[in-house]
Formats: C-alpha cells, sequence, structure tokens
C-alpha cells in the first residue's frame, strides 16, 4: 500500500517555477513507478511526467519536454516536479501516483495510487 501527499502548487506569473513534492508512504515504494498528471477544467486527465528508478529512463509529455523536469530520492520517499517557464496553459491541478506496473506508462488507469492534488495557476 502506498500513500501520497502533493505540495509545492501555487499562482505564479507566467516564465516562473514551481516545484511539486510527493510525499509517500509504504513500504515497497521505492519498487513502484511514479507518474505526474495533471488535470484542467473541462479537460481529462493527462500524463505530464513519469519516472522508473531513482537513475532509471524519464518520460514527458511533449508539451512539458525542456521545461519540466521529474526526479524521485527514494531515500527521502520522495517524487519532485521541477517545472520551469511555465505557461498559462500549465494550469491545472497536478497529482502525483504509483502504478505496480513494471514500467511507466501514460495510462492513469494504471495507476493504483494517487495524491489528493495541488493547483498550479499561470497568470498571463
Amino acid at each position: 500500500q502506498v500513500q501520497l501527499v502533493e505540495s509545492g502548487g501555487g499562482l505564479v506569473q507566467a516564465g516562473g517555477s514551481l516545484r511539486l513534492s510527493c510525499a509517500a508512504s509504504g513500504r515497497t515504494f521505492n519498487t513502484y513507478p511514479m507518474g505526474w498528471f495533471r488535470q484542467a477544467p473541462g479537460k481529462e486527465r493527462e500524463f505530464v511526467a513519469g519516472i522508473r528508478w531513482s537513475f532509471g529512463p524519464t518520460y514527458y509529455n511533449d508539451s512539458v519536454k525542456g521545461r519540466f523536469t521529474i526526479s524521485r530520492d527514494n531515500a527521502r520517499n520522495t517524487v519532485y516536479l521541477q517545472m520551469n517557464s511555465l505557461k498559462p496553459e500549465d494550469t491545472a491541478v497536478y497529482y502525483c501516483a504509483a502504478t505496480p506496473d513494471l514500467v511507466v506508462t501514460t495510462e492513469a488507469v494504471r495507476y493504483h495510487y494517487w495524491g489528493q492534488g495541488t493547483q498550479v495557476t499561470v497568470s498571463s
């Protein structure tokens, strides 16, 4: 079992930066691939970034490549999403999630554990 709690959201101007954190509890945390998703009002939840292991490959939605960086610190049971050069279209509730699959997937239904979400608002 994994419990996830996000933090770090807020209001920022376009071009600014935020770092989201996802604190996990559960003894098997470091065996789960992790993902960040986001959901804007009236839109479906979409994959943002994913990471398998601390030093494994990372995966990104094309819309955030080069601007966002996902990382994890298994010693601290925490996953991070560094977001730079933010745009108004990045405004959404951001969720971290864990999947029992062996690899990162972009499909939200494959993630069994979810945090409560943190709001990111980017003003123009």
